[in-house]
């Protein structure tokens, strides 16, 4: 899948889920429940509610992870091509130098 598409669908989700919970709430509010049924299922969806978002957390923190390993990983490559265009710049303006004072 493209990142963008992986923004929708985490959008998507996260979406859902806050429906889901807030459909949920709804429901047991205006069910004929006692006090003390309608506070355990409350702490139930909250429950539910907290472990889904420590997920998507994790899988947040695991993509940004990789995004800034793959980040630092190009620009090592790229550094790496810079110096040895410089060296090869170097090596070149060094044997031009020695043309021209064998020429002299």
């Amino acid at each position: 899948m493209t990142e963008h598409s992986n923004n929708g669908l985490g959008t998507t989700f996260l979406a859902f889920t806050l429906g889901a919970v807030i459909g949920g709430g709804l429901a047991i509010l205006t069910a004929p429940r006692s006090g003390t049924e309608t506070r355990e299922k409350l702490h139930g969806m909250v429950d539910d509610t907290r472990s889904k978002l420590n997920e998507i957390t994790k899988d947040a923190e695991a993509r940004v992870k990789q995004a800034v390993k793959e980040g630092m990983d190009m620009m090592e490559e790229k550094a790496d091509q810079i110096k040895s265009a410089a060296k090869a710049a170097k090596e070149a303006m060094e044997e031009e130098k020695a043309k021209h004072s064998k020429e002299a």
